[in-house]
């Protein structure tokens, strides 16, 4: 596999905003936010916000765009709002946002995810693309989804993505 063909753009450190959306996290209980902030971290990249909000899609594509144009942010890592309950909008909420989607990396984090799921991996809706030129990524809410995520996709193309978006400092 040709899995680090890329690797010329492994050191490349990118300025990310993370963005939790829940009726019920707060920042100090935001774990899966937390989860994500440390991959980051760990991998070296600069975290430059991070925020909690709720399931309302007015305030989720508020903070997307705010944070989607930010100085210094070239990728966005949302969590939450993926399921099919009717409060998870997420995914409603950046319709119409997409300049491009990456609908691979939902298939290949299903794919993962039934690894250690089973069938219920069915019912995540998580996705990618670039919104504003910017890489937009769309996690479930459970830590252990984001940890998954993070270590098998994010991290591993994070460097490749910026170089690609011409973003990559």
């Amino acid at each position: 596999m040709g899995h680090h063909a890329h690797s010329a753009f492994d050191d490349a450190k990118v300025g990310c905003a993370v963005v939790t959306v829940s009726d019920t996290r707060t920042p100090a209980d935001d774990r899966s936010g937390s989860e994500i902030r440390r991959a980051l971290t760990q991998a070296g990249h600069h975290v430059a916000s991070s925020a909690v909000v709720p399931d309302e899609p007015t305030a989720i594509r508020a903070e997307v765009e705010r944070a989607a144009t930010s100085e210094g942010v070239t990728a966005v890592v949302i969590t939450g709002g993926t399921g099919i309950a009717p409060r998870d909008v997420t995914i409603e909420s950046l319709a119409g946002l997409w300049s491009k989607e990456l609908p691979g990396f939902g298939e290949i984090f299903r794919t993962l995810s039934y690894a250690e799921l089973g069938p219920a991996a069915f019912l995540s809706r998580a996705t990618a693309g670039v919104i504003r030129g910017k890489f937009v990524v769309v996690l479930p809410g459970s830590p252990g989804a984001c940890r998954l995520a993070m270590e098998s996709l994010v991290i591993p193309e994070l460097g490749h993505v910026a170089a690609l978006l011409g973003a990559s400092s």
